[in-house]
């Protein structure tokens, strides 16, 4: 990694770790400080894995799909996210739904995420990685399906308890459970240890399939082994804090404008710093300043938005 690579990552640790110091610190009275720092400790980690994830995921997919302007939300995840959540109000009911055990209800939802991560890459990729736009298509089709059950299911419910899915269904980053922090953790980072040393591969990867063969990559198993990482990945921060859209896009484009190299082995590490940064200081703002908690996830997907729309009229699709 050259100079201003690492220039730019020792910004962005130190941009994330100042932002930490203050969340962890700011407006720490008397009472029980162990008590409340841990409280904060918490919160502080699950915000770094989802932003971590999220933007790490995006780049991937970006790689996967040579697209810019795409991020893994298109692939239906969301909405099963949503299908699921609706599925277990209706069969449970609101005390049922509240009663579930946190740790293997989010273990299930990440393990259906990547069981259609699964069977949608492998079955579409299996006879040869080249139809990226059929496999991104089937997963927009998979995601109308599962947004038209949902609603179908929400129709049919009492009031309470559609609004017990509408909570659900919501990003909120201000509500992490600290019991699903230890095996989103590890998840998160079995995945982003195996993006980081697949770097090499992604740089060829990413110029495509005529010019990576005869490099001598072995482009189908690289792209199914990139598009299973985004899958988890996704699957993980999905079910952690629910369903963001584009705030993925915002962190990958940010990446691509700050870095100064377009290899892998620089862009992920700022994707992952990026968007933990963004995250963090997001809810210090909106939470502790502002005594806002559920305006961050509306501010980030605004702004994404935005984004999108700037790529999509500056033709860079690339």
């Amino acid at each position: 990694m050259d100079r201003p690579a690492l220039r730019l990552i020792a910004a962005l640790l130190g941009l994330l770790g100042a932002a930490s110091l203050v969340w962890m610190f700011q407006g720490l009275g008397g009472g029980n400080r162990a008590f409340i720092l841990q409280l904060r400790g918490t919160k502080l980690a699950g915000l770094v894995v989802v932003g971590a994830a999220t933007g790490i995921a995006t780049v991937l997919f970006q790689t996967a799909a040579a697209n810019r302007v795409l991020t893994p939300s298109i692939m239906g995840f969301d909405a099963l996210y949503v299908l699921l959540q609706t599925g277990l109000v209706a069969a449970l009911g609101v005390a049922g739904f509240a009663a579930l055990p946190a740790a293997p209800t989010f273990l299930a939802e990440v393990a259906a995420m990547s069981l259609l991560a699964a069977g949608l890459f492998g079955t579409l990729l299996g006879q040869g990685a080249r139809d990226i736009p059929r496999m991104i298509l089937t997963g927009v089709i998979l995601g109308v399906m599962f947004r038209a059950l949902s609603g179908f299911l929400a129709r049919v419910m009492d009031p309470n308890a559609f609004a017990t899915v509408q909570a659900a269904s919501i990003a909120s980053f201000g509500s992490l459970d600290a019991a699903l922090l230890p095996a989103a953790g590890a998840i998160a980072g079995l995945c982003t240890g195996a993006a980081l040393w697949m770097a090499p591969r992604l740089d060829l990867l990413a110029l495509g399939r005529e010019v990576a063969i005869p490099l001598g990559l072995r482009f189908d198993r690289v792209m199914l082994a990139t598009l299973g990482l985004v899958g988890m990945l996704v699957a993980v921060s999905t079910a952690l804090v629910g369903p963001v859209a584009f705030f993925g896009l915002l962190v990958a484009g940010l990446a691509h404008g700050l870095a100064p190299s377009a290899r892998h082995a620089v862009l992920l590490p700022a994707a992952g710093l990026i968007g933990a940064a963004i995250l963090v200081v997001g809810q210090t703002l909106f939470e502790r300043l502002m005594g806002q908690t559920a305006t961050l996830s509306v501010v980030v997907e605004f702004a994404g938005g935005l984004f999108f729309l700037f790529l999509l009229l500056k033709g860079r699709v690339r």
